[in-house]
């Protein structure tokens, strides 16, 4: 019923996941790359990817790939991949618009026997009860009659050139057996890790969406063990590398918690979890820690300079870092913001320097202006936010060199030794 001979993969959506897979399938199938931003179609075009995600080299390495933001060109594939975002509202709860949009952009093309396979993150269930029905009402098909769906859960994460999408293993699923079957052969085909196929598609969904709620819990922990520690002003890295001399400690760290997936993913199990009738504890309870660690990092630098009889009302403050992980230009639902506000609160001048990042999209996301370069001798204080490899590079007498005199260096990120900075987290 089903054969890869015969099949043109589309995949609707080309950021930080759907690009590079988009570059794998196009190595083996005639794949449709599809975005609505013609920006972005034209940078593909010419061979560049401005996620860094995947080389120009890499680029040329899928002759069977092209880009287009042209809708009637998704009528030529039989099996549509979904990777748009699944972001969450103000009031933190799941926003599924782009997925209902990609579904109402597929269902005007879909086809009898075309399959449809989601990507990205959703709570259980969200498949079958929302996206289904905006295909067959588009369409005017009926779901596992006439077409079919899948789920397999991206795994990509921004920036790491060692965890790429084939050397990591797929989860898979499909609407029906023989659906399953074929969407798992499609993956192996492309997928050098291997591919585990679950039972269902709501299983699939509630692994993906397990994977980063445990991660964010996890590093709730550890946030608050930095809280408490630093009452007690001992160092919390110092506990870290002494309690993971056990074999079985896991090794996490203190940090913000932004990005696309681990601050976000939690809320969308804990709306669904909700929606039925029970109210998770622990899982909110680390919600709340993390999303208080850009004040309390604020709060905490302010102390430092009060101490140092430095004024924290028009000091002058430099941010190291706004995306939200080090080597990566990726902005999405960075918590650096949140430490930038907090100071601004204090009408403190801060100035934010981050050679990954882009100032056109900092600017229109979070109305943020970055400086070209730090200068030397200016600041009242540092604050290392981000561990890009720069600013290990540039080591503790660079970093000090930005400050004045008296000035305070708060490392968020333990890119410089404990002897070097007034204060880690």
């Amino acid at each position: 019923m089903f054969s890869l001979n015969e099949t043109t993969v589309a995949i609707i959506g080309l950021g930080y996941v759907g690009l590079p897979l988009a570059v794998e399938f196009g190595k083996l199938y005639p794949t449709i790359g599809f975005d609505i931003r013609k920006a972005r179609i034209d940078e593909l075009i010419s061979g560049q990817d401005s996620t860094l995600e995947v080389s120009p080299e890499e680029l040329a390495d899928s002759p069977q790939l092209r880009y287009t933001c042209d809708i009637n060109e998704l009528e030529k594939a039989n099996v549509y991949v979904v990777t748009v975002p699944t972001p969450i509202d103000n009031a933190k709860r799941p926003d599924l618009t782009p997925l209902i949009k990609a579904s109402e952009t597929i269902g005007s093309v879909l086809k009898s026997g075309d399959i449809v396979i989601y990507e990205s993150t959703v709570y259980p269930g969200a498949t079958e009860e929302v996206c289904i029905p905006v295909l067959e009402a588009k369409s005017g098909l009926k779901f596992n009659q006439s077409f079919f769906a899948g789920y397999s859960p991206e795994r990509i994460n921004p920036g790491d050139k060692q965890h790429r999408v084939t050397n990591i293993l797929k989860v898979t699923s499909g609407s029906t057996p023989e659906v399953a079957e074929f969407v798992d052969q499609l993956y192996a085909s492309i997928i050098k890790a291997g591919t585990h196929k679950a039972s269902s598609i709501k299983v699939a969904e509630a692994a993906k969406v397990i994977e980063n709620t445990q991660r964010d819990v996890n590093i709730a922990l550890i946030n608050e063990l930095a809280l408490i520690f630093n009452k007690m002003n001992i160092d919390t890295l110092e506990v870290l590398e002494a309690a993971g001399t056990k074999w079985n400690f896991l090794p996490f760290r203190p940090g913000l918690v932004g990005g696309h997936c681990i601050s976000v993913d939690p809320y969308y199990l804990t709306h669904k979890a909700q929606e039925i009738g029970y109210h998770p504890e622990v899982i909110l309870a680390g919600r709340r820690i993390n999303d208080g660690m850009g004040s309390y990092v604020a709060d905490q630098l302010v102390r430092l300079l009060v101490r140092k009889t430095i004024n924290p009302v028009k000091s002058k403050i430099l941010v190291l870092g706004l995306a939200f992980k080090e080597n990566c230009p990726d902005l999405r639902n960075t918590r650096v913001v949140d430490i930038i506000g907090a100071l601004q609160e204090f009408h403190a001048q801060v100035d934010i320097y981050d050679p990954w990042v882009d100032k056109e999209e900092a600017m229109h996301e979070y109305g943020l202006s970055l400086i070209d370069e730090p200068q030397n001798g200016t600041y009242d204080a540092v604050l290392i936010a981000v561990g890009h490899k720069q600013f290990a590079e540039s080591g503790s007498a660079g970093i000090r060199a930005y400050g004045k005199n008296e000035s305070v260096i708060y490392d968020v990120k333990y890119v410089l030794p404990r002897e070097a900075v007034d204060a880690r987290l």
